[in-house]
């Protein structure tokens, strides 16, 4: 596995920011990783992405690991990989993106939540599969999938909370996503990195059940 793999498996958790701004990358991700959370994954739905990753790259102290989320297109997926993102995360399954990260030696998270989607994920090569939208049907999901899937490292991503997120791991998720309970887009937006940190040590705590 990448050194980002490798965190996200010891962690087992990643941060999902979704922000209309995010003034300083660099501060958030130290907040984050002072937390107990040491990979970021920085969507395309913030803008200018690419600067955001660049600006975070800069920053990134060692242990730290950044990755571009909702990455919908090649050009999408080569702009991320040039601004430094260490692994991409797709909503779905998209092959092109798969294709570039294969191309650059970089971890994919393909979006799916079917296990036909799962399959086809596997089948191009995902690192780990985003299990999206995770709240539909729940943590027993995972564990049905495994089924069939034994080997699947599945992300659930979407409505997982500090009240749920154990029960996604101990239901076999290889890793969680936390989003806006510890990345909130008017705190980002703002620079409240003192108050990310917080939220993020109490999701971390969380874990341990």
């Amino acid at each position: 596995m990448t050194s980002a793999l490798n965190t996200i498996a010891a962690d087992r958790i990643l941060a999902v920011v979704r922000a209309p701004s995010v003034p300083d990358p660099g501060e958030l991700c130290a907040a984050l990783a002072s937390g107990g959370i040491r990979t970021v994954e920085f969507t395309y739905t913030t803008p200018d992405l690419p600067a955001v990753l660049a600006a975070a790259a800069k920053a990134r102290k060692p242990g730290q690991h950044i990755g571009a989320g909702t990455v919908m297109t090649a050009e999408q997926a080569h702009a991320a990989i040039d601004a430094g993102a260490e692994f991409l995360v797709t909503p779905a399954v998209r092959p092109e993106v798969a294709a570039v990260a294969a191309r650059h030696d970089v971890p994919v998270f393909l979006g799916a939540l079917t296990p036909t989607e799962v399959l086809q994920a596997m089948d191009l090569g995902a690192a780990a599969v985003k299990i999206f939208p995770a709240s539909a049907l729940g943590a027993r999901y995972l564990k049905d999938l495994h089924g069939p899937f034994p080997d699947a490292k599945l992300v659930p991503s979407g409505g997982v909370s500090s009240s749920n997120a154990r029960d996604f791991l101990d239901h076999g998720a290889f890793a969680v996503c936390c989003g806006t309970e510890v990345v909130p887009p008017a705190v980002v937006a703002a620079g409240g990195h003192a108050e990310i940190a917080e939220r993020a040590a109490r999701f971390v705590a969380s874990l341990a059940g």
